[in-house]
């Protein structure tokens, strides 16, 4: 039998196809292969701890020859950028660093063309500066010395300058512009209701003469919402000196038991908030329109020192209107009579701001004695005018400026200082012509070195004139009489002693101005002043020098006034309009004005401005004493 093999089973064929088959080859890679360590735990040897620790204090430790170097290197690397931080905070801080004019303004002007845009961020970023407590600030506390250390209302001030409204209409940043130096500032205008103002673009530079023109139309986000901000700055203030932050806080503050002013919250500077009405309100709705400053003031007098009353807006249609004699007296009582009746014990004084395009003899006259019958307390005169002055200094604009020149508005910048101090000096000579009541028995007294007529006296009154107005009617003196009275005299000199040296060279040189003194008491009895110290001598001669003009003297029947709403109060004068400098502040205040406000000028010249005005008044009143 013959064996014969099998047929293949299909597993058999898979199994063959699967051998067959060529293996698939992984790529292979080369490891390292580790040493293998020849120490085993066989091969260690344990050894008693005191004799290790011995074997390792014999050892001596390993040298790295650049850790001493490195080390000092990252000390004095890490000290050096701390350093400078140090100093760099101080510096940007500081409103007399240069960055503020030379770099700040100029990026501002490069990435916002737009000027309300620029003007926008600008205050956010101060706003934001200010609550990190990284804020520019006055360093160094000039205004100690009290050279530039005015009076008004009152109140003794570190110095005569301040910031117009416009800079923070929403009271987004009264605390930041009140560390940039100025003695006031003033907020708004702030109106009854929000209104957004006119459409935009409503703000111009002008940059070769420094100057704007701007239509904004009194944007406002209303009286509530300002003074809720500005409750919640007294509230917080309250709370900060560890009185609470209740209501009962918040009223101990507005009566003044902290010692500072209620509305600006710091010794020796005042906040002002300028109202007005809303633009949808006729001018010919007097109630009305009285309504709506009544309004404002029972909002925010609690939480201001001073009310200021906007007639002169030229972005308001029929604002100005308002300045005619009728209309202007029955607003200003309103306001006067609401702001006497505010909820705290330290009076709120108000002030009313005119235009300077109302200059002519009619309308300051009208004003001026709408001011004394309503017992207003002072006046600010100047704003921007609808009046477009001549190019400065080279005689012609730009042609961009030209086109600009053309658009509605009101225009403010250095070209218009002239006015304000004209107008200044018209303001005060009138205001204090009005301080004397007029009725049939009484007239303002004449200007020195003039003569009253028989008719302008009361019957039966005589004509007495002060010794240095009287003219000389008798014949010229002889020599016998002259040696006579030398020898008269002679019989009353003190003689000439070490102790009469001394008390001789103790009494001052001149008497400031009780206006302007802020030594004087109000309620001292005697009418002899103490002699000051030499420290004070040195003030009254520096603030002497800023403004020596006399108070007008109330006539011979007038009884002392009682009180700041006196009607033979002297009234006080804030000029705004053109100030850029030192100089031009002191003459404004020598034209009769007793705080000279800038706006134009802090836009061109960044936060530090303020600080070089005062500086530049302080060189200017050590020249005038050198002279």
């Amino acid at each position: 039998m013959s064996w014969s093999r099998p047929p293949p089973s299909l597993r058999q064929h898979v199994n063959r196809l699967i051998i067959l088959r060529p293996a698939r080859t992984r790529p292979h890679h080369s490891y390292p292969r580790l040493p293998r360590s020849r120490h085993t735990l066989r091969n260690v040897q344990l050894r008693p701890a005191s004799t290790i620790a011995a074997a390792a204090a014999s050892t001596p430790p390993a040298k790295d020859a650049r850790s001493l170097p490195t080390r000092l290197k990252n000390i004095l690397l890490g000290s050096t950028i701390g350093l400078s931080l140090i100093l760099g905070y101080y510096y940007a801080t500081d409103t007399r660093a240069s960055i503020h004019e030379w770099l700040v303004i100029p990026c501002l002007r490069y990435f916002y063309p737009d000027a309300e845009d620029a003007h926008e961020f600008g205050n956010r970023a101060l706003k934001a500066l200010y609550s990190f407590g990284i804020h520019p600030r006055e360093r160094g506390n000039p205004d100690a010395r009290g050279d530039l250390a005015i009076e008004v209302f009152g109140h003794t001030l570190q110095n005569p300058i301040g910031t117009s409204a416009g800079i923070d209409k929403h009271c987004d940043i009264p605390d930041a512009l009140l560390a940039a130096g100025p003695a006031i500032v003033e907020i708004g205008g702030v109106t009854p209701q929000s209104q957004e103002g006119n459409p935009k673009p409503r703000v111009w530079r002008l940059p070769s003469q420094k100057a704007l023109i701007n239509r904004y139309g009194l944007n406002s986000n209303g009286a509530d919402h300002v003074a809720m901000r500005l409750r919640q700055r007294v509230r917080e203030f309250a709370y900060d000196m560890g009185w609470g932050i209740d209501e009962e806080a918040e009223q101990s503050i507005l009566d003044g038991e902290a010692g500072v002013p209620p509305g600006s919250l710091q010794e020796g500077k005042l906040l002002a908030v300028q109202i007005a009405k809303n633009k949808w309100v006729a001018d010919a709705d007097i109630e009305a329109v009285k309504e709506d400053y009544v309004y404002c003031v029972d909002a925010l007098a609690r939480y201001a020192d001073i009310i200021v009353v906007n007639v002169s807006s030229p972005n308001t249609p029929g604002l100005r209107g308002l300045q005619k004699v009728e209309p202007l007296t029955d607003i200003l009582t309103a306001v006067v009579g609401a702001a006497r009746k505010a909820k705290r014990k330290v009076p709120v004084e108000v002030m009313v701001k005119v235009s300077p395009d109302e200059d002519d003899e009619a309308s300051v006259r009208g004003i001026c004695d709408a001011v004394w019958d309503s017992g207003v307390d002072g006046v600010v005169v100047g704003n921007t005018t609808r009046r477009r002055p001549d190019p400065t200094p080279n005689g012609s604009f730009p042609s961009h400026e030209q086109r600009l020149m053309l658009e509605q508005g009101g225009y403010s910048g250095p070209q218009t200082f002239d006015r304000t101090v004209a107008l200044v000096k018209r303001y005060r000579k009138m205001l204090d012509e009005g301080s004397y009541p007029k009725n049939e028995n009484e007239s303002p007294p004449p200007p020195p070195g003039e003569s009253l007529t028989e008719t302008q006296l009361p019957p039966g009154a005589s004509v007495s004139f002060p010794l240095e107005t009287q003219k000389e009617t008798h014949p010229p003196t002889t020599d016998k009489e002259i040696d006579e009275s030398v020898a008269r005299d002679k019989e009353h000199l003190k003689p000439q002693t070490a102790e009469a040296d001394a008390e001789s060279k103790s009494q001052s040189i001149f008497r400031l101005p009780e206006r302007n003194n802020p030594f004087s008491s109000p309620s001292s009895s005697s009418d002899t002043p103490e002699p000051p110290s030499s420290n004070e001598t040195e003030h009254l001669a520096a603030s002497a020098s800023i403004d020596t003009t006399p108070s007008p003297s109330p006539s011979p029947t007038s009884s002392p006034p009682s009180t700041s709403s006196s009607p033979r109060d002297r009234k006080v004068i804030f000029a705004t309009g053109g100030v850029s400098t030192g100089a031009d502040a002191l003459q404004l205040l020598a034209a009769g004005a007793d705080v000279a406000q800038i706006y134009t000028a802090l836009v061109y010249g960044g936060i530090g401005t303020v600080s070089k005005i005062k500086e530049e008044m302080r060189d200017e009143l050590k020249r005038q004493q050198r002279r």
